[in-house]
């Protein structure tokens, strides 16, 4: 159940671009951090490229790639992998004016602190060992 939320500074996206990301992210997330497809959530969020500065200089195309995964349930190679891979895709969609800052984060969330649907992942975890 991941959750990957990509924002962008500088032009507006087209259409395709949006859903290229969306496309992309999920299938990153099933490949290469072995989550499952149907429940991962991506949001692409564009803001104000005004409101984004590296060294506090202001920029103009920047993004930042930020996700939520279960804490333990990825390999350090699968984290790395995942970093490069979605750094590729950021520069692949956005282009070359893409600022060479640009995050990628992996956060790992403990089982009991997050969920979906009213039930947390430690307790889908439970259920599972039991079934």
């Amino acid at each position: 159940m991941p959750f990957v939320n990509i924002k962008i500074a500088g032009p507006t996206l087209a259409p395709d671009q949006v859903q290229r990301l969306q496309r992309e992210a999920t299938r990153l997330m099933a490949e290469v951090m072995r989550k499952n497809h149907e429940l991962t959530a991506v949001l692409v969020e564009q803001v104000d490229g005004a409101s984004w500065t590296v060294g506090a200089v202001p920029v103009q195309v920047a993004a930042h790639l930020d996700v939520k995964v279960t804490a333990g349930t990825n390999t350090e190679a699968e984290k790395r992998g995942f970093v490069a891979e979605a750094m590729r895709l950021l520069r692949s969609v956005i282009g070359p004016d893409l600022h060479p800052v640009c995050y990628v984060v992996v956060h790992e969330v403990a089982a009991d602190a997050w969920g979906y649907d009213g039930r947390t992942q430690a307790d889908r975890a439970k259920e599972a060992k039991t079934a």
